[in-house]
């Protein structure tokens, strides 16, 4: 080998140093890996930004009437719910943010139903629905979730800034099934109750 190409190669291979480690850290910043019985296998996430939207009544776009079947293959129907205040969470069960809202929405979901909130989920990207059924079974939650494993359900939402396209994300849905919240991150119960309130208040 001439001594040329030998000093080519060591360039490239100093180029090529840097680039890999910057792309792996941009896998490792997406990374989602589940540690505990509810986990699955781990896969990738989208990270929320921790942002909280809301819109006045007169600018608020209509929810997409999502169909579909839930998690032991019932049918489920958005529509269904129109005219009570819905909450919609976008959850996975390999996705440990998820899991720590959980114990939230099982109880704020028991808390509010009578007075009109339903809770809904989609759950995405699991592929073995039986991961699925033992997080809702684990958590104490009764509330029914579309099963979406290829993750395509969150597509039918408007694109845009009220797209639920982190994982987990939620949405409140008002009366008149039109998107009034939505919050990219993890949600505290004080968080989760601020959001809904206001819109339950509405009449």
């Amino acid at each position: 080998m001439s001594i040329r190409r030998a000093l080519r190669g060591r360039s490239t291979r100093r180029v090529a140093t840097p680039l890999a480690a910057a792309v792996a850290g941009t896998l490792l910043l997406t990374a989602c890996e589940g540690d505990d019985v509810s986990s699955g296998n781990g896969t990738n996430y989208v990270q929320g930004t921790g942002e909280i939207s809301t819109l006045p009544e007169d600018q608020r776009p209509k929810a997409p009437d999502l169909v579909g079947e839930d998690l032991h293959g019932q049918e489920l129907k958005l529509t269904d719910y129109r005219g009570k205040v819905v909450v919609m969470n976008v959850w996975g069960s390999w996705c440990p943010p998820c899991r720590a809202e959980a114990p939230h929405f099982a109880e704020v979901s028991k808390d509010l139903k009578d007075d009109g909130v339903e809770f809904v989920g989609i759950n995405t990207r699991d592929l073995d629905v039986v991961m699925a059924r033992k997080y809702d079974e684990g958590y104490g939650i009764e509330y029914p979730s579309f099963y979406d494993p290829s993750g395509k359900m969150v597509l039918h939402f408007p694109k845009g800034n009220l797209n639920p396209r982190a994982i987990p994300s939620t949405l409140v849905i008002d009366r008149e099934g039109r998107i009034a919240v939505r919050a990219l991150k993890p949600l505290s119960e004080e968080d989760l109750r601020g959001i809904i309130e206001p819109v339950l208040a509405e009449k």
